[in-house]
């Protein structure tokens, strides 16, 4: 009961003791998270007023967010008592396992310090990785985003797109559209040559440097296979793809040379009634 007392005695010197310690605490935690969203803002401001790369400014700012953020935590617990140089002693003496409970995410980490240094793709750069596609939005330290022609946003870790193949759509100014078109046994070479010819020349989007070429790839089963392969701009790619199948198909109907497609012949046998 005497034991009792005492506490009842210093509850209210304890509560307001303690609770300050708390409210102390949190209001470091929050005013720290503050910080690191300024220390965001400002990094990439500062970044993007000196026109560093939006690959390297994504990824600082994400950065400098998560540096200050972690001060902020560390603040907090010693506001509350925890002992943070026992606390620094502890993590490093448990540093083995951490580091392997948290080794995807640190190979997360090191992978977008790898692609911020070799940049096999930057911001807005279309690309296929991870077995996904679309344009890069954002490289952050974990992950990154990326967005795809439909407006669905992907996200992929770091490791899994810097331990696989990249392939960059966006590199090069130029691309090179392929088509195979297949054209009926009967038809006019020289005349269905032509007809690609035309096309070609008079396209807007088809380049004259590097030159285009139109070959007689396969003699098929039911096809005489021709490789149409003109350069465009990298922008008007799906553009000039789907106007010249367009113009094709429309100039061979005029032509009247046909476009051959897999047919099927069923023969069907009368049986005898007694049977």
């Amino acid at each position: 009961m005497e034991n009792l007392e005492g506490l009842l005695n210093q509850a209210p010197e304890l509560l307001v003791t303690y609770g300050l310690q708390i409210l102390f605490a949190l209001i470091i935690f929050f005013v720290g998270k503050y910080f690191a969203g300024v220390a965001q803002r400002l990094t990439r401001k500062l970044l993007n007023s000196r026109k560093v790369d939006p690959t390297v400014v994504s990824f600082v700012a994400n950065l400098a967010w998560a540096v200050v953020f972690v001060f902020a935590v560390i603040a907090t617990l010693g506001q509350i008592g925890v002992q943070t140089a026992s606390l620094v002693a502890v993590i490093g003496a448990a540093g083995l396992a951490i580091g392997l409970a948290l080794q995807g995410s640190l190979s997360n980490f090191a992978s977008g310090v790898l692609m911020v240094l070799f940049r096999p793709c930057r911001v807005g750069d279309y690309i296929e990785a991870a077995g996904v596609a679309g344009t890069v939005d954002e490289i952050t330290i974990f992950s990154t985003k990326l967005r795809t022609p439909d407006n669905k946003v992907i996200t992929a870790p770091n490791s899994s797109i810097m331990n696989g193949t990249i392939t960059n759509y966006s590199t090069m100014d130029t691309r090179r559209i392929d088509l195979v078109i297949g054209v009926s046994y009967s038809a006019d070479m020289a005349l269905t040559k032509k007809i690609f010819q035309d096309i070609l020349d008079n396209n807007q989007y088809v380049l004259k440097d590097p030159a285009y070429t139109i070959g007689l790839s396969e003699l098929a089963s039911s096809t005489v296979n021709f490789v149409v392969r003109p350069w465009v701009k990298k922008a008007d790619y799906w553009t000039a793809r789907f106007q010249l199948l367009e113009e094709i198909k429309r100039d061979l109907d005029a032509a009247n040379i046909s476009i051959p497609y897999p047919q099927m012949d069923i023969h069907v046998k009368a049986l005898p009634l007694n049977q």
